[in-house]
């Protein structure tokens, strides 16, 4: 029996012992994540010399080149022409006088006119503009104003894509007292390609228009109407015709119509 109580007591002691054993725990080390930090790459700044501000003339030309070229169609006045004047005229359609009263071309009252009318300095201070309800009334007002009057019947003789002649008349004949009117209107018809709305009027292409014979002649020193008649390949007669001559007397420095109204 005291065997067995030894026995007993040893196990325990035994089993006490391993219960206080100090148990090591290894712990497995984190790996070490590095960041790098890279700096964002700068968007290259590029800077255009070209402007983004709307061109006021060719948004002009795009809203009216279809009213010019019904009044070409309809008045055989070239719608180039029609389109520099009222970008002149009106400033690109921003003026005062047409954005408050549709005047395009800056006509005034004169006696005849029985419509609305408004005041605004010019040549002289306080004058009377006629005043429209469409800018479509105004382009027709135009050509009835040129039209109609005796002292633009010499434009309506021009060929009618001889843009040249057709500026330098409308000054000769008194629309514009600018000196400068005819340089102004041929650099926008040009810079702007306007004779293009010609073109589409007559059906034709810019080429066609451009290869047409010359319209119209300086006399210079030693010209008669004979020689000048063989160098265009036009008789005299036709000539005397075409610019309401009674006799076969030229001046130099005068300008002779060479092909009649279309």
């Amino acid at each position: 029996m005291k065997k067995i109580v030894i026995v007993i007591l040893i196990a325990s002691f035994l089993a006490s012992c391993g219960s206080h054993k100090k148990v090591v725990q290894t712990k497995t080390p984190k790996k070490r994540t590095v960041i790098t930090h890279t700096p964002p790459r700068k968007t290259p700044v590029t800077t255009s010399t070209k402007s983004t501000k709307t061109d006021v003339k060719q948004a002009y030309i795009d809203k009216y080149n279809q009213l010019a070229i019904e009044e070409m169609n309809k008045y055989k006045i070239p719608a180039s022409i029609t389109l520099a004047q009222g970008i002149l005229e009106s400033t690109s359609g921003t003026s005062e006088l047409t954005t408050r009263s549709n005047n395009h071309f800056g006509i005034k009252c004169h006696k005849n006119w029985k419509g609305q009318k408004t005041y605004h300095d010019d040549d002289e201070k306080g004058e009377c503009f006629r005043v429209y309800k469409h800018p479509s009334y105004s382009f027709r007002d135009h050509s009835l104003f040129l039209y109609g009057r005796k002292r633009y019947m010499n434009l309506f003789r021009l060929k009618i894509t001889d843009y040249k002649g057709w500026a330098k008349g409308l000054q000769k004949a008194g629309y514009a007292t600018d000196k400068a009117y005819p340089r102004k209107l041929i650099k926008l018809i040009e810079e702007y390609k306007l004779y293009q709305y010609d073109a589409i009027a007559l059906g034709k292409t810019v080429a066609e228009i451009k290869s047409s014979k010359k319209t119209t002649h300086t006399v210079k020193k030693g010209d008669t109407l004979y020689s000048i008649s063989r160098k265009y390949k036009v008789s005299v007669a036709e000539l005397k015709q075409i610019n309401g001559f009674d006799s076969n007397e030229i001046f130099i420095g005068q300008e002779l119509y060479l092909t009649p109204l279309e």
